[in-house]
């Protein structure tokens, strides 16, 4: 659609999303019309003068953050799936195959079960920083066993991110089974992602993150081209493959991993929005990776929207709604695999 002129598509995809922002800031349980709250957030950059007043609560405390973050956080899971997708050359592959999602839901779980016992480390820090620090810790050990003699092997480290998942999995569990009730629900609740957590904190910490994650497009979209050709042509083209693996695998920790941490596990977003451009632009990464970052931003924008508006005055988790999304379209991908549709031959 777009194989031509991918510029075209980049460019419509940045007014979606600036749409998408402008319609999200004005729509809610209290509407706030575009003039209304264009006026907050100028007094709060322009003069730094937060007027006391029932917009100025809704939009600079409770929806410009929570708005700013759903983008952040789409933008993050969409460029590290497409990151990963390239780097082993299969669409269905996902960032939680290299563990980053599991070692997170494990930290995050083991601060709202745990967290009554720890007294030294503010709550307020401890399931950011444990949720991050499990998925860095799990997608390094899976890197390490993918490790060998003769350099990093895809096929070991996808079955050691399997191994790894299963016993993330079963640790949650038991977790669960040994929770208190209201920590339970709690930790179902994250589990299932929302952004009803958003703050200014969580905007911060996402956002640098997101920058150096853009920032290596340009040190990687050439190695993944020449990686479509195969592993060992790439290396003729002189692309240092262990280099370009272990840098896409640390840019998809780090903004996986801070993801889940501010918001919960939101699945599907790193598997479908990759291969919808990939089918818009075809599969030149320098492209691929900011489109997928801009659409990524736009879905999780207009899901957080369905979810706090449809169910009025309830509230949907939005990894419901990207689950309803992306599960029919990954067995949409698999079924076309089995035909050898996608990536030419399965």
């Amino acid at each position: 659609m777009f194989h031509s002129r991918p510029y075209l598509l980049v460019l419509i995809l940045t007014l979606a999303l600036l749409l998408s922002l402008m319609v999200s800031l004005s729509v809610g349980a209290v509407s706030v019309p575009m003039a209304e709250w264009g006026a907050v957030i100028r007094n709060h950059i322009i003069s730094a003068n937060a007027a006391d007043t029932t917009a100025d609560l809704v939009i600079w405390q409770i929806r410009l953050p929570r708005v700013l973050l759903a983008a952040l956080v789409g933008a993050c899971l969409a460029l590290s799936g497409a990151m990963v997708q390239g780097l082993f050359r299969n669409p269905l592959a996902d960032p939680s195959l290299i563990g980053v999602s599991g070692g997170a839901a494990v930290g995050a779980a083991c601060a709202i079960v745990l967290g009554a016992n720890v007294t030294w480390l503010p709550p307020a820090l401890m399931l950011p920083l444990l949720a991050f620090i499990g998925g860095s810790l799990v997608t390094a050990l899976v890197y390490r066993l993918g490790v060998g003699p003769l350099g990093t092997s895809v096929a070991t480290m996808l079955l050691a991110g399997v191994a790894v998942n299963a016993m993330t999995s079963a640790s949650i569990s038991y977790l669960a089974t040994v929770a208190e009730d209201a920590r339970l629900r709690n930790l179902v609740y994250w589990l299932m992602g929302s952004f009803n957590v958003a703050s200014w904190q969580k905007v911060l910490w996402v956002g640098p993150l997101l920058l150096i994650a853009l920032l290596t497009i340009p040190w990687v979209w050439k190695g993944l081209n020449a990686l479509l050709l195969g592993e060992s042509e790439a290396r003729h083209l002189g692309v240092s493959v262990d280099r370009l693996r272990w840098l896409v695998i640390v840019t998809a920790a780090l903004t996986v991993g801070v993801s889940v941490a501010a918001v919960g596990m939101i699945g599907f977003v790193g598997l479908v929005v990759p291969h919808i451009i990939r089918l818009m632009v075809g599969p030149d990464h320098r492209w691929l990776l900011p489109a997928a970052a801009l659409m990524g931003a736009v879905l999780l924008t207009l899901a957080d929207l369905a979810a706090r508006t449809l169910l009025q005055p309830q509230e949907l988790p939005v990894g419901v709604l990207t689950a309803a999304l992306g599960a029919p379209f990954f067995l949409f991908l698999v079924v076309k695999r089995r035909q050898g549709l996608v990536y030419g031959n399965g």
